[in-house]
């Protein structure tokens, strides 16, 4: 295996990165909801929001995405060459994808069993059904538009790019890249020469210019956090989780039982690790991803604690974690499959259980097509809802809480994916990082 021959970095000082971002969200939090209490509608608050803070955050997601699709393609790359032979990919896939679609079922399941006992469709009031509607009519447009372009066939066939370079700058065709990057890695272990060495070695040299800029660009997330909870406390205010309150309980407690009950269980049953030290491991990840919404931007902090703080070994952690970013949305699975359920419920629409099962399918093979990027659930749920004859321009209802879901799924999502990282790795055998390797480890993410 390459060995990366550079000086192991300093111990970081000072306050650690997630108690910043949990400090950036309290903040920001408070300071939108005073504002919102004292200068609702003011035009200073306005001009803050429009010319401060959410070019800020939105510069800071793009300085992540930028450099999410050379993290995938180098990621993924070296994850497959690394393990030496195909033999080892195929177990290693399997694992994944069966692993994967069982949880994200499960995840599913516990949606539609909560929807099914709380009814929060049966709990809305007629007029904010139609206040919301009216109010989010042209971008309720734009994504049953979206949606309408989905088709599952398609998102299969889309798996296999017909232009790499367009799938670059397509987010959802994000999968694409996965296995394109797939192929190359698949190349590089069947025709092993000095040639494909010396790409292999240069493959390692993109990662870390790409881990080494991200942990630059990931130092800015406190302050990218409080101006997000800025923006959406301060136009929102305690509407965020009251107008729509029954749904969001619905959502959250679906998401709170998957991700501290189902996760942890299946980290400590099939994983081999302590509850404690997985949660204490991962909080860093997760708390990047409630704050950025993405679980593409998240992925290289995802990397960076599952091989330094949970211990994985790189070429498992790079194969599960990489696929997962792109096609492993537990918390956006769940969701959707809420949601559906909701709004047949405002419309007064009964599914059988039938259809609840057809809703199950629907939403694991959704998961996989849902771009990791903010609100990318939204295009799959018009989709959705299209085939079992709900109307799709009903998404206009749940639009106004969903930017705070949406950073509670996606906190899920990357969460699921560290599990699934630890069950993969102890179920291939590769629970254990050789010493020799930790060195080149800690060059490689620091």
């Amino acid at each position: 295996m390459h060995t990366i021959e550079t000086a192991t970095p300093a111990p970081a000082k000072g306050i650690p990165l997630h108690l910043k971002v949990a400090i950036g969200f309290l903040l920001g939090t408070l300071l939108g909801l005073a504002v919102h209490v004292v200068a609702p509608g003011a035009t200073w608050v306005s001009d803050v929001i429009e010319y401060a803070a959410r070019p800020f955050g939105t510069v800071f997601l793009n300085l992540l995405f930028m450099m999410v699709v050379p993290l995938i393609f180098s990621a993924l790359v070296l994850g497959v060459a690394e393990l030496g032979d195909i033999a080892s990919l195929g177990r290693l896939g399997w694992r994944t994808l069966v692993y994967t679609a069982v949880v994200t079922g499960i995840a599913v399941l516990i949606g539609l069993a909560m929807a099914n006992l709380l009814q929060p469709g049966t709990h809305m009031d007629p007029a904010l059904v139609e206040q919301a509607l009216s109010s989010n009519a042209a971008k309720t447009g734009a994504i049953v538009e979206k949606g309408r372009e989905l088709h599952i066939v398609d998102i299969i066939v889309d798996i296999v790019p017909h232009n790499i370079v367009g799938a670059m700058g397509d987010d959802s065709k994000k999968l694409g890249i996965v296995f394109f990057a797939l192929m190359f890695g698949i190349g590089l272990v069947m025709r092993p020469t000095p040639g494909t060495q010396a790409f292999k070695n240069a493959m390692h040299g993109l990662f870390e210019v790409c881990m080494h800029l991200i942990g630059m660009f990931v130092k800015l997330a406190p302050y990218a956090v409080a101006c997000f909870m800025f923006i959406l406390c301060a136009q929102m205010g305690w509407e965020v989780l009251v107008g729509l309150g029954w749904f969001v309980v619905t959502v959250v407690l679906a998401l709170a039982i998957h991700g501290f009950v189902v996760l942890p269980l299946w980290v400590k049953f099939m994983g081999g690790m302590g509850v404690r030290e997985f949660f204490r491991g991962s909080q860093e990840a997760s708390l990047t991803a409630f704050a950025t919404a993405s679980s593409a931007a998240t992925l290289p902090v995802t990397l960076r604690v599952a091989e330094e703080n949970l211990k994985l070994p790189r070429k498992v952690s790079r194969f599960v974690l990489t696929v997962g970013a792109s096609a492993s949305h537990h918390g956006s699975a769940l969701f959707e499959g809420i949601t559906i359920l909701f709004l047949a419920q405002v419309y007064g629409m009964h599914l059988p259980l039938g259809e609840q099962v057809l809703v199950l399918v629907l939403c694991i093979l959704g998961g996989i097509g849902t771009a990791s990027i903010p609100s990318g659930s939204l295009p799959v749920i018009a989709m959705i809802c299209g085939i079992v004859g709900l109307k799709p321009e009903g998404i206009g209802i749940i639009l106004g809480v969903n930017t705070f879901l949406d950073m509670c799924r996606t906190s899920l999502n990357v969460t699921g994916d560290l599990a699934m990282a630890v069950v993969v790795a102890k179920r291939s055998g590769e629970s254990e990082l050789e010493d020799a390797k930790v060195p080149a480890l800690d060059d490689a993410t620091g």
